[in-house]
Formats: structure tokens, sequence, C-alpha cells
């Protein structure tokens, strides 16, 4: 069983905390609040507000965060506590190229670095049967196979460090684009007076079927947009999608057309609504409400 310092208890990292906890392992959560400690001790979690005291102590140290400046300055604040052979396990999104300096960094204090960013939203990281994505050395992966598996279901190697985030920034562009297609076919149904759920049901029967029509289309016809992700951070991955994008030439039309759609949402006062309100503003641009 490891000793795991676990830095983000937002709506993926508490669960993910918790899961690790009941798997047996020792997790103690750095935090920042008195709200986020009692979010902490509710679910089991030892308590530490130092960071670089709870990662001196463990073996693991595993970041949960929003974007490529917050590791960076976790990794600032806990780089000179790390103990020689511990592993640093990023599980944020953020930027790959970033990610590969970051490795760099640990590498020099001795210890390992994996990029593991994740897909299952809440309710994933709550049943802990997330995807998990890994970036870094066979031998790295390995040793940290037990501590994903409490987290995931589906866990793939998918190369070195910084691989893991380009495969979720793949994953990304996947799920705004089908988002993005449920909402207009919801659009479509009702505009020709199909019955929705029935429609949706037969739907997700065929090809057209999907998890993200599995898991959101009931919220999407209700018009329940309580985060599961919110579109500010998915502004941000697609973001991060863009830029690899620009640095290999690429040309993404569709990818381009549903980041401006999200941004569009973020910029209007949405983004801390599910990514599924992509069905809102589908809705206004045909007068449907």
């Amino acid at each position: 069983m490891a000793k795991i310092a676990f830095i983000g208890l937002g709506i993926m990292g508490l669960p993910m905390a918790g899961n690790l906890a009941r798997a047996g392992h020792g997790v103690t959560a750095v935090v920042r609040s008195e709200a986020a400690a009692d979010r902490a001790e509710r679910a089991g979690l030892a308590i530490a507000r130092d960071a670089r005291a709870a990662v001196g102590e463990a073996d693991v140290a595993i970041t949960m965060l929003p974007d490529t400046p917050d590791v960076e300055a976790v990794l600032e604040e806990i780089l000179l506590a790390l103990r020689r052979g511990a592993t640093v396990i990023d599980m944020s999104t953020i930027d790959a190229e970033a990610t590969r300096g970051f490795a760099a960094r640990v590498a020099s204090a001795g210890a390992a670095y994996l990029d593991a960013p994740v897909s299952g939203g809440e309710a994933g990281a709550i049943d802990g049967v997330l995807s998990i994505m890994v970036g870094g050395s066979d031998d790295d992966v390995a040793a940290a196979l037990p501590l994903f598996e409490a987290m995931g279901r589906t866990i793939v190697h998918v190369g070195p460090v910084g691989s893991g985030q380009v495969v979720k920034a793949a994953n990304q562009l996947i799920v705004a684009g089908n988002i993005q297609l449920v909402a207009e076919a919801i659009v479509l149904l009702e505009s020709q007076g199909a019955q929705l759920p029935e429609a949706l049901e037969v739907i997700g029967g065929g090809l057209a079927g999907s998890t993200v029509l599995e898991r959101k289309g009931d919220a999407m016809l209700n018009h329940r947009f309580d985060p599961g992700f919110r579109l500010e951070l998915h502004a941000k991955d697609l973001g991060i999608v863009e830029k690899a994008a620009m640095g290999s030439g690429l040309a993404l039309p569709l990818t381009a057309a549903v980041t401006q759609l999200v941004r569009a949402l973020v910029a209007r006062g949405d983004g801390g609504l599910d990514h599924s309100a992509l069905l809102k503003l589908t809705e206004e641009l045909n007068g449907s409400r």
C-alpha cells in the first residue's frame, strides 16, 4: 500500500482520492480551506495544510488541478521536498510540452514523473471506472498500476511522458464534437415533432450511440446543466488542442467550430455549467428557447 499526498480536491479529485483510501492506501489530502478540509474528512482522508510536509512523507504525490499554471505552481512548492525514488503523478489535463518540462525537473530531483489524465467525468470518478491514459516509462507505469486500478477501469500506457496529455487532448475534441452533434440532433428532432426520449433511445442503440449520448442525453432533454465537467474547463482543454494543432501545422475545422461555440458560452457567463449546455446555445441559435 502506498503513502500518497493528494493535491486537488475538486469535482474529480475528491472521489478519486476517496477511492484510493478505500483501496487501502494511506491518502493525505492537501487542503487550503476549511471547506476543503471538511470534504476531505468526510471522505475518510487524512488532512495536511502544508504541501511540502505532506509530500516529504509520501511515496507518491498526485496532482489533480485545473490548468498548467496550477500544476507548475504546486511543483515549484513541492520540488525540493520530494523524496528520492518518489513518484509524481499528474492527473490533470494540461499542456503536453509543459508536462515534458515538469518531468525533467522532477527527474533532476531524483523522482519519477507520470502524466495520467482521465476521462469519465464526475460519475466515473465516483464509481472508480475512469479511463486513464498514462505517459511515462514502462517501469514507472507498472509500479503505479495498483493506484490507477483503484480509480479507473480502462488504464492504458500510451507512450513516454507527455503522451497521456496528447491522448487526452484528442479525447476532449471528440467529446466536445459529440456533445455538439447530440445538441443539434435534439434541436432537429424537436423541430420535426419527434418524441425526444424515444428518439434518443433508438439512436443510442445503433451506430450513432455513444457514451456521451448515454450519460448526457437525459440531462440535456431536461435542461439539467449542473456541472459534471464545466464549460470553462472544456474551453481550456480545447485551447490545448488548438495549440498542439498549430504546432503541428494541422487543419482541424470541426474542432475549430466547436471550440468557438464553447468559448461563446464561457464569454457570456455560462462557463460554470456542464459542457452539455452546448444545447442552450444551439437552441438559441435556432430560436427554440
